[in-house]
């Protein structure tokens, strides 16, 4: 997997910073649960995982969450719990787990989720197949990884 790098975001009270020299503030996790406890809705009692929350990590708007989620983009906003964004958002998170699993860095993983091109794959990223419903081909994937990498 590419060497991480950090997400300039908007300072939150919860949120985890990390400053740099030019004092920009940075999003970063520690490990997987920081990442998963983060994702968490604040404003829903249910076990949703929060949209906006989930595009600040990875740095994407809620237009491009609303095309890779293949719902209405007014769907993000309006309506965070719908079958449609949940799906893709846990799907996601079950191909960043696997990934942090194998490279033991949850800041690789989001950049390699969003960045790395994969040849077995015709060089889509991990988060387009995602959006094609490859979920489950891709965690063979990155399970071969790992199965390479110890065996």
């Amino acid at each position: 997997m590419s060497a991480a790098t950090q997400t300039e975001i908007e300072h939150e009270p919860d949120l985890p910073l990390l400053e740099e020299a030019d004092h920009a503030d940075f999003l970063r996790f520690d490990d997987f649960d920081q990442f998963i406890n983060y994702l968490g809705d604040p404003a829903h009692q249910g076990p949703i995982i929060s949209p906006s929350r989930f595009c600040r990590a990875l740095e994407f708007d809620q237009l491009m969450l609303a095309g890779l989620a293949r719902v209405h983009r007014n769907t993000v906003g309006r309506a965070p719990e719908s079958a449609g964004i949940q799906r893709f958002l846990r799907d996601s998170v079950r191909i960043i787990r696997a990934a942090t699993d194998v490279s033991g860095d949850v800041g690789r993983a989001l950049f390699w989720y969003r960045n790395e091109p994969l040849s077995a794959f015709g060089y889509q990223t991990a988060d387009q197949l995602v959006s094609q419903g490859r979920t489950d081909d891709l965690l063979r994937y990155v399970a071969s990884i790992e199965a390479g990498a110890a065996g």
